[in-house]
């Protein structure tokens, strides 16, 4: 698998997202970064593909282990992202800040993060793909006890979520684990975040 601490990232863009992730490219290489590009190359591309199109091919290169993690770009951010979320152990988020970005990987451990080239900025766009990049799941952005567990157990169950099961057993989970989660003061060093 193409992993983040050997800076290995996929991306991919539809016509609509094609100069953001552009831009976005054109940092990470300067900053050493390997990145494989599966979508629209140049914002004139003849017969670009679709964004659904070009988002199942992401998301079928993070369910095969083939990378760690990708950065996708449409208009919105959204339609690629329902797309590789479409795709088993995809676990989606479509941002609009570094502080979404920081959080969608502290926080959610999100695989694939979805960027809207019709409302980011390619120097916003730069520091939202930082943020996402250089984080992992529970690397301190967040505060209480427990954060980092609380969080894995989500992540754990919706990567191995089955739908037929959880049906059968009346919208429910029977043997569900709980992580204690208690509220808070943030800490002074933090109140910036």
């Amino acid at each position: 698998m193409k992993m983040v601490k050997d800076k290995q990232v996929l991306v991919a863009a539809d016509f609509a997202g094609v100069a953001l992730k552009n831009a976005v490219v054109a940092h990470l290489e300067k900053n050493g970064w390997t990145v494989t590009d599966i979508g629209v190359k140049t914002v004139d591309e003849k017969d670009p593909e679709m964004f659904h199109r070009i988002g199942l091919r992401v998301g079928a290169k993070i369910a095969e282990r083939e990378f760690e993690r990708a950065v996708i770009f449409c208009g919105t951010g959204m339609g690629i992202h329902i797309a590789a979320s479409k795709c088993p152990h995809v676990h989606a988020a479509c941002v609009e800040s570094p502080h979404a970005a920081l959080r969608a990987i502290t926080g959610n451990n999100v695989n694939v993060l979805a960027l809207g080239g019709h409302w980011i900025g390619h120097n916003l766009g730069i520091e939202i793909v930082d943020q996402y990049l250089y984080h992992d799941l529970g690397d301190g952005y967040e505060w209480w006890p427990n954060f980092y567990e609380f969080h894995k157990l989500a992540y754990d169950e919706l990567d191995s979520f089955d739908y037929e099961t959880f049906k059968a057993n009346g919208f429910t989970f029977p043997d569900a684990v709980t992580i204690p989660l208690d509220d808070c003061e943030k800490p002074d060093e933090l109140k910036s975040l």
